[in-house]
């Protein structure tokens, strides 16, 4: 009554298992990000890929740059190729630009190539050229800065200037009141 068939039973693999989906760059490594709960006031460089979801007060200047739906930036744009999901205020510079349905750009923008989503909204100039990162200024490290990043990166390590020291109230200019 419960006897084995003869016949083998053909073995059936289980299914592929999806790998996770990663953020990854195209040089192999991971992208550098600026979560939605981070604001950052000042330029950002990167000779790699960034992809921005919270808020920068400053230029940024990356070779691949994603600015997600709910990220911000007040500042200057230059990427090799910038997708645009949220809002900038400021100029885009950029061999690829890609405005998204969900993005909202107040500013002119350079590109070599452009395109544009239905639904965004874009307040501006852009301009074709065959090089729009040839005449864009160069972004480097403030001069007070550079002490303590050529310390840090030889491996001393090396306090902040005042201005950036927590507790130390930042120096006011000549002739400001002390009220």
């Amino acid at each position: 009554m419960f006897s084995k068939s003869k016949e083998p039973e053909a073995a059936v693999p289980p299914p592929p298992v999806a790998a996770p989906a990663k953020r990854t760059s195209r040089n192999g490594g991971v992208p550098s990000i600026i979560s939605a709960e981070l604001t950052v006031r000042g330029t950002l460089v990167s000779a790699g890929d960034v992809t921005i979801d919270g808020k920068v007060d400053g230029d940024v200047r990356a070779a691949s740059l994603v600015i997600g739906e709910k990220a911000v930036i007040v500042g200057d744009v230059f990427a090799e190729e910038a997708t645009v999901r949220g809002r900038v205020e400021g100029s885009i510079r950029a061999r690829k630009v890609q405005l998204c349905a969900t993005c909202h750009v107040e500013g002119n923008i350079l590109h070599e190539a452009f395109s544009v989503e239905s639904g965004a909204f874009f307040e501006g100039n852009c301009r074709h050229t065959d090089n729009p990162l040839a005449d864009a200024p160069e972004l480097t490290i403030p001069s007070e800065h550079k002490a303590s990043h050529a310390a840090q990166t030889a491996g001393e390590r090396r306090p902040p200037p005042p201005s950036l020291q927590p507790g130390v109230p930042p120096a006011k200019p000549a002739g400001a009141l002390g009220i």
